[in-house]
């Protein structure tokens, strides 16, 4: 099988047919709990974390702004993911790539995400299983100055690359802390309204490089960190 292309114009999509899983963890953080069943129906996404040369296109397309950390050292590799843009820059680029495919592209929800990169291990803590996250292939020695390019580690068993680790990636959602209380059992969107958007994955310049499948981060919408970025949803 080849390797994903962090260059495509339209970012490869691995279709899923959705399911039921245990969302949470039950010895997880408080916001993961209580774990409950969840139903996602079908939907597509990306193999890869957009990279720096496809969110280029949409840049130089669009005239948006370059993100702000785009030209630094640590962050310039066309097949890193590009990082430094917000949750609203996530949203525009999905815009500009339904209009350019006349598919229908979009952020994830949580329970999109989670679903996906468990990649049908039901209740393992990472995408691979349970094994610690210092077991990874040379986890010692990477994400050292920024993220790694896009596809350098094992995908999971679904065929996503990076889920949990190089970058924080954008959501659809709200996020709520106490959400999973009142979560509905089927394709659940978070919260109607708040003032911070969900992230899920692990992150390059956290003590823990690679973050449980359940775990969950937000922060406010217009924030752009330098390690935050985004894969894009294909509406099912």
């Amino acid at each position: 099988m080849s390797s994903p292309d962090p260059f495509a114009e339209i970012p490869e999509i691995i279709p899923l047919a959705g399911g039921e899983f245990a969302m949470g963890q039950p010895d997880g953080r408080d916001e993961e709990r209580p774990v409950h069943r969840v139903r996602v129906g079908p939907f597509g996404l990306a193999t890869l974390q957009v990279t720096n040369a496809q969110y280029d296109l949409f840049q130089r397309a669009t005239g948006r702004r370059r993100p702000r950390f785009r030209d630094e050292a640590a962050f310039s590799n066309p097949r890193q993911p590009v990082v430094g843009v917000s949750w609203f820059d996530g949203v525009a680029y999905c815009d500009w790539l339904s209009e350019r495919s006349g598919k229908r592209f979009r952020l994830p929800t949580e329970a999109e995400w989670e679903w996906a990169a468990r990649g049908g291990l039901e209740g393992c803590v990472y995408p691979w299983g349970n094994e610690p996250v210092t077991e990874r292939e040379n986890y010692q020695s990477r994400w050292i100055e920024g993220p790694e390019p896009v596809a350098t580690s094992a995908p999971n068993g679904f065929g996503f690359h990076d889920l949990c680790e190089n970058v924080h990636e954008w959501c659809a959602d709200w996020y709520d802390s106490s959400y999973y209380a009142v979560s509905p059992g089927d394709n659940p969107l978070g919260p109607e309204e708040g003032s911070r958007r969900a992230s899920r994955g692990g992150a390059w310049r956290h003590q823990i490089k690679i973050a449980r499948c359940a775990a969950r981060s937000s922060i406010p919408p217009e924030f752009e960190y330098a390690d935050y970025g985004f894969r894009v949803c294909q509406a099912g």
